[in-house]
């Protein structure tokens, strides 16, 4: 007996692996300095370490996107399952930075296959609500980091475990999608079952709104992804628990992301995203000059800001440019991934110079990391402010245009846009 397609089993599904993929996010957080220690490792070095998670998602993301509709989405996912569990592993044994860097690098190869498996997989069998259904998968990414820093927190902090042990909690829920996964039948991804041809997504790919959005979603990831990654330093002298709002936000995030809905049906996708980039804005003007519990009210605007970002974008390209098919989704989160990698090296050579000069001008240690955070956050800012512009332009354009229906050989008037 043919087995049936389940849309819900495979969105559950779906939504267990990004919950790994984050975890793997806040345990790395939590434990790369423990990996300094044990390994004399320097702080360069442990950058580099770091940094591959995310060349690795990107990496994943940039290849397995063209390959989602050749190979289809079981075999890029069984390449994510092989990936954390062999990555998981060779962290656990590592003896080395060589061994680290690998184990960290397959971890991340892993984290991009699943989002590029995954994001198409949400958009084709939840094909009349995109962005709200794209918007439930990823309140698991913000939830994952909570849900990961928790568990953290517990072992390291209140148990004394090793952090070896914290590693091998990911094998848990890594094995668990896996088995749920393949067990289950797959559809096409909707731009193979609705027949626009490869070379018809290729040229979608380079038109001027997907284009557009790409340079946007470079923004946007920075805004987000640059901030939180960094906010152990820029916080780390306003009074309150750095590690504490990275959570707040998250949470914020999850809970955001999960009551989508009728946002979207308010204010569309281009609405929610200028919706976003003015509350990114405010939210990182405040927390540049917050002080003690005020952070976690300035953390909440931003939280608010980002929360509708990443996943808002991809449900504008899934709904707007649908032609685009799985590499769109795959070249918009490959893109957000790598200027996260891009602009991390900027954030800390802004905070360092920032300090430097405060240290020059007479302030004592306290006060230069205080004010350089601040003013590190200034600059950063100045990302959703290009965005509120750009997104200004692009509700004017979409306020009043349908979503488009992709049929069997139908020009997209929207990418002609």
């Amino acid at each position: 007996m043919e087995k049936l397609i389940q849309p819900k089993k495979l969105f559950y599904t779906s939504c267990l692996a990004l919950i790994v993929t984050a975890m793997t996010f806040a345990i790395r957080a939590k434990i790369v300095t423990m990996w300094g220690s044990d390994f004399q490792l320097s702080g360069e070095q442990l950058g580099l370490i770091a940094g591959t998670a995310f060349w690795g998602f990107t990496l994943a993301q940039i290849i397995g996107g063209p390959l989602i509709d050749l190979v289809g989405m079981r075999k890029i996912l069984m390449l994510a399952f092989i990936g954390h569990l062999l990555g998981v592993v060779v962290t656990i044994f590592a003896a080395s930075f060589w061994t680290l860097f690998l184990g960290t690098l397959l971890i991340g190869i892993a984290n991009g296959s699943v989002e590029a498996a995954c994001n198409p997989l949400v958009a084709t069998i939840y094909s009349n609500q995109k962005t709200k259904m794209l918007n439930r998968f990823h309140m698991w990414f913000p939830g994952g980091n909570v849900i990961g820093g928790l568990i953290a927190y517990f072992m390291i902090d209140s148990l004394q475990l090793s952090w070896q042990a914290l590693m091998g909690v990911l094998l848990v829920p890594a094995i668990i999608y896996g088995v749920m996964f393949f067990s289950q039948k797959f559809p096409q991804t909707e731009r193979a079952a609705s027949g626009v041809s490869y070379k018809d997504m290729l040229k979608a790919c380079v038109g001027p709104l997907f284009i557009f959005m790409v340079l946007c979603m470079l923004l946007t990831a920075s805004t987000e992804l640059g901030t939180t990654q960094w906010i152990e330093a820029l916080l780390k002298q306003v009074g309150v628990s750095a590690i504490l709002v990275f959570v707040f936000i998250n949470f914020i995030m999850a809970i955001g992301r999960l009551f989508a809905g009728p946002v979207v049906h308010r204010l569309n996708p281009a609405g929610m995203l200028l919706f976003s980039a003015v509350f990114a804005a405010l939210g990182l003007f405040w927390l540049s000059r917050a002080n003690g519990y005020e952070a976690f009210a300035a953390a909440a605007v931003f939280a608010v800001g980002v929360c509708y970002f990443w996943p808002t974008m991809l449900g504008f390209v899934s709904e707007y440019i649908p032609q685009t098919g799985a590499l769109g989704l795959n070249i918009m989160g490959g893109a957000g991934m790598l200027s996260v990698a891009i602009i991390l090296p900027f954030m800390g050579s802004w905070y360092d110079a920032n300090k430097a000069e405060a240290l020059q001008q007479g302030a004592d240690q306290v006060a230069a990391e205080l004010l350089a955070g601040r003013e590190t956050m200034m600059t950063v800012a100045i990302l959703p402010v290009i965005l509120i512009v750009a997104f200004t332009f692009l509700f004017i354009k979409f306020r009043k245009k349908p979503k488009v229906a992709l049929t069997p050989g139908e020009e997209l008037e929207l990418s002609k846009a």
